[in-house]
């Protein structure tokens, strides 16, 4: 099968987001210009450096996580585990300017030490980050897609220890959730390592661009 995704597809449902999966899910935290708290999940996040944290978020739209994004500068990065997946879910909801997703959703606040912004108290990460680019998306003839790219920079990093282990974040314990196609979603309950040809038979974790 191949098709042009302009002239459309002829499937069900659309297959590229479950081809591009699983997918981190983006769980933004944010304050608004009046300094009222929003947190919302999304589908299209991702880091894209590591010397120099980056990671960014795309919305389709310039919805409120997005421009609270642009207006203040900063965003919050929530890690999703599995026993807060419910809560992400009801914070995905379409709820008015201004209304506090944290309390809608039953979860409680822990402050920031680098940004404004709050951070879900009990999600077992969390990044602090700065905005450094943030730009609407076009498509090859130039016409706007309605879309906004938002890249921060990692300027701080909360990790509840229980999720440590020798030393290194444990992706499997802290029951990370990640976001397939369609209703679709995963759990992280395996991992295996590989060795790169660069590693010379040495396992060095956090070396190189892992």
């Amino acid at each position: 099968m191949f098709y042009e995704p302009s002239r459309g597809h002829g499937l069900p449902h659309d297959p590229i987001k479950a081809i591009i999966a699983p997918r981190p899910i983006g769980w933004i935290s944010t304050l608004d210009a009046e300094g009222r708290p929003n947190l919302a999940p999304y589908s299209f996040f991702n880091m894209v450096q590591t010397r120099t944290p980056l990671c960014m978020f795309g919305s389709d739209g310039l919805k409120h996580t997005a421009a609270n994004a642009i207006a203040t500068g900063e965003f919050v990065f929530n890690l999703v585990s599995r026993p807060l997946f419910d809560a992400m879910n009801a914070t995905s909801a379409a709820l008015g300017q201004g209304v506090d997703e944290f309390e809608a959703a039953g979860l409680a606040k822990a402050a920031c030490h680098k940004v404004a912004a709050p951070r879900v108290a009990v999600s077992p990460a969390a990044l602090e980050c700065k905005v450094v680019h943030s730009m609407e998306l076009h498509t090859v003839d130039g016409t706007s897609t309605g879309g906004w790219l938002i890249v921060g920079q990692v300027v701080g990093v909360h990790i509840n220890e229980d999720f440590l282990t020798d030393g290194l974040f444990d992706t499997v314990k802290a029951e990370v959730v990640a976001r397939c196609g369609y209703r679709d979603y995963s759990q992280v309950t395996e991992m295996f390592a590989a060795l790169r040809p660069t590693d010379n038979g040495a396992y060095r974790p956090g070396g190189g661009d892992h």
